[in-house]
């Protein structure tokens, strides 16, 4: 799978809400009332990424969950980075 041009990538970003491109990730952190929250929504994104067979580096801070995602085969960021981000912004 090839990777997105820079003008794809910025176009695509444009539909989601707070996400944004660090290298060759899309990101964004997520808030919750508390940690408990925070894990269900760490479990629904699992669930997703298994079903989608493409997953998220996930990092956990409490009530904060960041998500980097990436096509690692591609060595950028691919369609299928954006679909599972606008995937996890259905979750919330």
């Amino acid at each position: 799978m090839e990777h997105l041009s820079i003008k794809d990538i910025h176009d695509r970003l444009d539909e989601l809400k707070d996400w944004e491109l660090i290298g060759h990730e899309i990101t964004k952190e997520f808030r919750f009332k508390d940690f408990k929250e925070a894990m269900e929504f760490v479990q629904k994104i699992g669930e997703e990424a298994e079903r989608e067979h493409h997953h998220p580096d996930i990092l956990i801070r409490y009530n904060k969950v960041t998500i980097n995602v990436t096509t690692h085969d591609a060595n950028g960021l691919t369609y299928k980075d954006f679909k599972l981000a606008s995937v996890i912004e259905q979750l919330i």
